[in-house]
């Protein structure tokens, strides 16, 4: 009778249930593709003129190149983990932490997991506010430099646009779960492709990124004002990263969100505050999710204000976090689930190869650190200005 069950399921018998019992996944290809595009070309790109700016345009181009290469690689040992103990036939990992427990095993490599994964999801969204506060002031600026003139300054501080941001997530911040943010994710990852060749075009008219700005380069030169003309295009982009980042902002605390949300479902099953929903018309209201998230939003709206420094802090979670998600947990778990011979050729190859980066992202998080504490002794709290 089970293995009748189970056939069925694997041949779609069951509308409702996927071939391991749970619901059945309604995601696509594409839903999937616009997900990945919203969190991973994300407003990074627009400092890439400024990293080259740093390290140089031989050297910068091929370390940009050499660590591609290596985050495609492991991103290939990575996807090999997502069924456990067979690549194959093995029990879905449903998410990153449930492949590192499944392959690795042990609560130490379970925790380092999660810290690693949450630091990188709250820096993120830290981030994205930053970023967005600044792209819609740069819109305010752009249209002052237009009508006054470049030597007006034009100045103006960028808390109110923090707070604005703010409050348009913690209103987005209701959506249920991840599964209902794929119009986000869409209109998001045109957005990305919209600012994105509006600032290669650009470059291409002043002459492409590094070299339209040489080592004056700013850390981001959609904001930095690389560009003052034609000011109308330059406040598409801006508006453009501001919709972008909206969208992306969900795709990265969605998961914070539901990892709070079952763990206190589970702490406290009983409770009406914690489980029970309301329904208001077309809308199911939950006290405990919308005191839980809009804390979340204004807490991380919050440390923002506070260190509301753009290229400082995506370098810092970068260099953090680069290391343990996307060379260590990838190598370690392929090295067990493929069951690779220890002081073998290849064992010696992959250790070697995650030490290497170690060494780099400890190098990167010193000068990261190095750079916040040089913004910090020229801030004033609360006083950040574009």
């Amino acid at each position: 009778m089970k293995k009748q069950e189970s056939f069925s399921l694997e041949k779609g018998g069951s509308q409702e249930l996927d071939d391991d019992g749970k619901l059945r996944r309604t995601g696509t290809w594409m839903s999937a593709s616009a997900h990945i595009i919203t969190a991973v070309v994300g407003s990074g790109v627009l400092s890439l003129t400024w990293c080259l700016a740093q390290l140089g345009w031989i050297f910068g181009t091929c370390l940009l190149l050499v660590f591609a290469i290596i985050s495609w690689y492991t991103c290939i040992l990575l996807t090999n983990c997502y069924r456990s103990p067979d690549p194959i036939t093995g029990a879905r990992n449903y998410n990153y932490m449930q492949a590192v427990k499944a392959n690795l095993g042990g609560r130490i490599q379970h925790i380092f997991c999660a810290i690693a994964q949450y630091e990188t999801l709250i820096g993120v969204s830290i981030g994205y506010t930053i970023t967005s506060s600044i792209s819609m002031a740069a819109i305010k600026r752009s249209n002052c430099f237009h009508r006054y003139g470049q030597q007006k300054g034009c100045h103006t501080l960028n808390t109110s646009y923090l707070l604005i941001f703010a409050c348009i997530e913690i209103i987005l911040s209701q959506i249920p779960n991840f599964h209902k943010l794929s119009f986000l994710s869409v209109i998001a990852t045109i957005m990305s492709f919209a600012y994105s060749t509006i600032g290669i075009g650009l470059s291409i008219a002043k002459i492409a990124g590094y070299a339209a700005f040489g080592s004056d380069a700013p850390g981001n030169y959609l904001t930095g004002f690389g560009f003052y003309e034609p000011f109308w295009l330059v406040d598409i982009a801006n508006l453009c990263i501001v919709i972008h980042l909206v969208g992306a902002y969900q795709v990265v605390v969605q998961p914070i969100f539901a990892f709070v949300e079952n763990w206190s479902c589970r702490k406290w099953p009983e409770s009406k505050f914690v489980n029970k929903e309301y329904a208001i018309g077309y809308f199911r209201i939950n006290l405990y999710r919308v005191i839980w998230r809009s804390t979340y939003v204004l807490l991380a709206s919050l440390v923002a204000m506070i260190f509301p420094f753009f290229n400082e802090f995506l370098a810092l979670i970068g260099s953090t976090t680069f290391w343990p998600m996307a060379v260590y947990f990838p190598i370690e778990m392929y090295l067990s689930q493929a069951k690779i011979r220890r002081n073998s050729l290849r064992w010696i190859s992959l250790k070697i190869l995650s030490l290497v980066c170690l060494v780099v992202s400890l190098l990167a998080a010193a000068g990261s650190v190095r750079g916040l504490l040089v913004s910090v002794k020229n801030f004033k709290l609360f006083q950040s200005v574009s």
